[in-house]
């Protein structure tokens, strides 16, 4: 690892940023919605002032929002979410051409991820912005000096969100946190829609599979995982659907797959693809019944889905088969293998979700910042969902820049909703 002759950043190769910015160009071009806001910003300063602490995945789409979050006045640091999601050449382009300080390194190890994030809280933000809850956890353990300064954050993910709520319940959340992840415009398109494709993107990407004839197996069927079985099957594969929660198994029954507990699925599946936001997804006992050749990966947030020391004793050797594929060989000869480190194989072997769904789910974030610089006097310590106004207007501008139109109600309609006494 390099790091750039900046003190105020660690990036891997400032010579990158060429390829960076082209490619932080390209992506704003499908990404209308964030512009609009970006473009509003600039005139009214909303975030003037403002110090936010951003631990996001390093994209490009990422680099736009951060320059849209500074554009609005702000200042900001910018620090991985995961060790695999970075792209080097846009952190080196942040750094180099739009002079953001950026602490992120694809392949980082543990000690320098928490580093980064350590560098990051060092700006003492008045905003969090997480994808995970990695740095509110961070501060509520490390860093409690911090507390004083901070009005509030945003969370990006379910496992995020599912962190925080739990921290709210206990009583010891110390501010008030936006759930980005509950906003319609980004749960229905980026959770479904984004990560639907770009996972089947980072898995072929890894492997040059065809998809078509397999059996794909999906752990969990929350929106997701909806995605991901539909892409799926677009694609050509037999899905089969786990699931603990009974309504979403029987909304998977109703959607047209087969259901099944994960001791049964293991012994059909060719290729197992977590999603669920819980541990040891896939474990020891599954591993012990899995064909010879059965390939496991994870889209859920952390890598803690696959139990990978299990299956390293369970092995005898492994070795990297090609970039992003790890080879196990396990003691009776059978081979599995493991994509991506078992981390988000949409991000570590692909390029995340694409552009213009990133653009709903970020011009949310952008907004939620500006909501809590406006209101954060007023708001508890607590999990909110992004306000419904900030939600249809992001819908609104996302259809207006599809150029599509919709219906109004006429007065006589309104009123007919909004009475008890008309009838049949």
């Amino acid at each position: 690892m390099s790091t750039a002759t900046k003190t105020n950043a660690d990036v891997k190769d400032l010579s990158l940023a060429e390829k960076g910015k082209k490619r932080i160009e390209w992506a704003s071009r499908s990404m209308p919605v964030l512009e609009m806001i970006r473009k509003r910003f600039l005139k009214e300063q909303p975030l003037k002032g403002l110090k936010v602490s951003a631990c996001l995945h390093v994209t490009t789409e990422t680099a736009n929002l951060i320059t849209t979050l500074r554009d609005g006045g702000s200042q900001v640091v910018l620090c991985a979410s995961n060790p695999l999601s970075t792209q080097d050449d846009v952190a080196a382009s942040l750094l180099k051409d739009y002079c953001i300080s950026v602490f992120a390194i694809k392949g980082e190890d543990n000690k320098t991820y928490y580093s980064h994030i350590t560098a990051a809280l060092d700006h003492k933000p008045n905003v969090t912005m997480d994808d995970g809850a990695d740095l509110v956890s961070t501060i509520h353990s490390n860093r409690q000096e911090l507390l004083g300064d901070i009005i509030g954050g945003t969370e990006e993910t379910t496992t995020g969100v599912i962190r925080l709520r739990s921290m709210a319940k206990d009583g010891v959340l110390n501010f008030p946190i936006i759930s980005v992840n509950d906003a319609d415009t980004k749960h229905l398109f980026d959770n479904r829609y984004g990560t639907g494709q770009s996972t089947l993107d980072g898995i072929i990407r890894a492997t040059n599979f065809l998809i078509a004839g397999l059996n794909v197996v999906v752990c969990g069927y929350g929106w997701c995982g909806r995605g991901i079985a539909s892409r799926a099957r677009g694609l050509g594969a037999k899905v089969i659907v786990t699931e603990v929660d009974a309504t979403r198994a029987l909304e998977a029954v109703m959607d047209g797959y087969q259901v099944m507990p994960m001791s049964e699925a293991v012994v059909h599946g060719d290729l197992f693809i977590t999603v669920t936001g819980n541990k040891k997804v896939i474990r020891k006992e599954h591993f012990e019944k899995m064909k010879n050749g059965a390939v496991v990966c994870n889209s859920g947030h952390f890598n803690v889905e696959i139990d990978i020391p299990a299956l390293e004793s369970l092995s005898k050797s492994h070795k990297e088969a090609r970039e992003f594929v790890e080879e196990y060989n396990l003691l009776d000869e059978r081979k599995i293998f493991l994509l991506g480190e078992g981390r988000l194989i949409n991000l570590a072997s692909a390029e995340g979700h694409p552009t213009s769904v990133m653009d709903m789910s970020f011009a949310n974030q952008a907004l939620s910042v500006e909501f809590l610089s406006k209101n954060h006097k007023t708001l508890e310590k607590k999990v909110y969902a992004v306000p419904v106004a900030i939600d249809k207007e992001i819908a609104r501008l996302k259809l207006e820049s599809m150029g599509t139109r919709i219906d109004s109600l006429t007065p006589e309609q309104e009123a007919y909703l909004a009475s008890w006494s008309e009838g049949t």
